[in-house]
Formats: C-alpha cells, sequence, structure tokens
C-alpha cells in the first residue's frame, strides 16, 4: 500500500518537473496544463492517504519527493514572476466582479 502513495507522490512530482520545464520555455499555457494535473493527483492522493499509510521507509522517501516538488516550485515562481508582472502592468486595476 505504501508504494502505491509514493507512486503518487512521484507522478506528483513528475508533473512538477514538466510545469518547470514549460516555465523555462516560458510556455505558460503548458504550466497550467500540467498544474491542473497536479491538482487531479494531489485530490487522487489525499483520497487514498485517509485510508493507507506510509511506512517508515516510505515517509523517507516521500520527505526527499517533497522537497524536490518544493524546489521546482521555488523556480516556477522565480521564472513566472516577471509574466506575473506585465500581466499587472496590462491590467493595474483588480477587475471586481458582481
Amino acid at each position: 500500500m505504501s508504494q502505491m502513495l509514493i507512486d503518487y507522490y512521484k507522478a506528483i512530482e513528475d508533473s512538477s518537473a514538466q510545469m518547470l520545464t514549460a516555465a523555462k520555455a516560458e510556455d505558460w499555457d503548458g504550466v497550467m496544463r500540467f498544474e491542473g494535473v497536479c491538482a487531479v493527483l494531489i485530490e487522487q492522493l489525499r483520497v487514498r492517504g485517509r485510508s493507507e499509510d506510509l511506512d517508515a521507509q516510505s515517509h523517507a522517501e516521500k520527505s526527499k519527493i517533497m522537497l524536490r516538488i518544493l524546489n521546482n516550485d521555488a523556480q516556477i515562481r522565480y521564472l513566472a514572476e516577471p509574466w506575473l508582472d506585465r500581466c499587472e502592468e496590462l491590467c493595474p486595476q483588480p477587475m471586481l466582479l458582481h
């Protein structure tokens, strides 16, 4: 059972690495596509995690995977900052929706 949960973490890591590759290529549509994949995987992991536990070895592996995911996320955010700044220049006032 632990391996199945770890497989989810690995799939999330893979998707985050693909997001980073897309961000490096300034493919923001690709970033959003892989972000959607991550969201689905995270929800599936959340559901599975309610009924399954990780053993000690799997916890250690999970921690390593999570650090790599966080590193990918930090790099994506760094690469996205100029793009987000340009968006704010184009639309400086927040849009209010009723």
